[in-house]
């Protein structure tokens, strides 16, 4: 992923070309080039698979090994635990750990208890229906499976030795496939989901530049046909950036991006995805483009550094770097550039309709509001930094 970010903040770029093009009536926008090489033989995420593949079977040998001279019983057991919970970072890790444990544990204390009325099959349904509404009291919905699954094979699967012994048995080869699995995860080419977390914020600052100029392109009524799947990227890696946070929070601190500067930076994400929403819906059946003409170059220089802004934050976000501002480009000049001509236009009465006027007015105020909260992530974020 880190090529496919500097490949995106190389590509998103400004030219001279583009620059002197402000002063133009109609701003052409550059749209960051973020998509991967679709023929590459070994993508990153086919190494990433290859690599847990690997981990993940290291660890389930390590535990059916360890089982057998131990003398446990099912040593499988452990080997099937390791597999369940070793995710792609430690910190996905760590959670299915916890509620691997968490439902092992319920499950075998019910599932010994319900054995001392006998094994038919009403104890049995019962321990099930118990656990796992146990499980959901405490709010521990991962875990409530997992202890079904505990009381199945503690009641259903018939060993020789005590209604005690079992339980105990299995809890013990549950608790070493974890330990195994936490300890490959942590210490064999770690993949921290902070890491991936600020990667995967890079890349979903670029795709937002990218959304954005396509919904603008809208406003001057050019429909773009890419809308719908720049809208699919976008929801895509916020919601698995979402996820990638909840797994930071079960690391360990360490490293330059602090859990509060990656969920700040989360949450401004969160923000523009909001007003960009909001911009889209503004532009929608825009038919004329006339008074958008008239707001140039100032509409078209506010367009472009905003679009500029998303590819500097993300190369702030790639660099772990906010105390620079970008270079020329100042968003709240380009704000009060476009108001005074909108003030100027104001009283020379075009013969628009007035739907059109709203609708511009509408746009430009979602331009505003995108404009200044792009340099507050940057400056919010720079003090957690610091």
């Amino acid at each position: 992923m880190h090529g496919m970010i500097a490949a995106g903040l190389e590509t998103a770029s400004v030219s001279k070309a583009e620059r002197k093009s402000w002063s133009q009536e109609t701003v052409s926008l550059q749209l960051p080039r973020i998509e991967a090489k679709a023929n590459a033989f070994m993508t990153t995420e086919k190494r990433m698979m290859l690599l847990i593949a690997a981990k993940t079977a290291l660890a389930a040998g390590i535990c059916y090994s360890v089982a057998r001279l131990a003398g446990l019983q099912d040593g499988y057991w452990g080997a099937i635990s390791a597999i369940i919970v070793l995710q792609s970072n430690v910190g996905s890790t760590v959670t299915a750990s916890r509620d691997r444990l968490i439902g092992t544990l319920i499950g075998a204390a019910f599932g010994a208890a319900f054995s001392l009325l006998g094994q038919g099959l009403w104890p049995y349904l019962l321990a099930v229906v118990a656990a796992m509404l146990t499980c959901s009291l405490l709010g521990l919905k991962n875990s409530s499976r997992l202890a079904g699954v505990t009381v199945t094979i503690l009641m259903l699967v018939h060993r020789s030795g005590s209604n005690w012994t079992l339980p105990l048995h299995r809890v013990l080869e549950v608790l070493l496939g974890i330990i195994v699995a936490l300890g490959i995860s942590a210490l064999v080419l770690p993949n921290r989901a902070r890491t991936r977390l600020r990667d995967g914020l890079a890349q979903e600052y670029l795709l937002k530049g990218a959304l954005f100029a396509a919904v603008v392109e809208g406003f001057r009524g050019n429909a773009s046909v890419d809308l719908p799947r720049r809208w699919e990227d976008v929801e895509a890696i916020n919601e698995e950036n979402g996820q990638l946070l909840q797994a930071a929070r079960n690391e360990p601190s360490g490293g330059p991006a602090s859990l509060e500067s990656l969920s700040l930076v989360h949450q401004f994400g969160r923000e523009m995805k909001d007003l960009l929403h909001a911009l889209d819906l503004a532009v929608q059946g825009s038919g004329g483009k006339e008074y958008a003409a008239h707001l140039e170059p100032e509409l078209g220089r506010l367009v472009l550094d905003i679009n500029r802004g998303f590819n500097w934050l993300a190369e702030c976000i790639h660099r772990w770097r906010f105390d620079t501002p970008p270079p020329a480009l100042s968003l709240e000049e380009d704000i009060t550039a476009l108001e005074a001509k909108m003030a100027a236009l104001r009283p020379t009465g075009l013969a628009l309709s007035q739907a059109e006027i709203l609708r511009a007015y509408a746009v430009v105020l979602h331009l505003t509001q995108l404009a200044r909260v792009l340099r507050a992530s940057r400056v919010e974020t720079n003090k957690t930094v610091e």
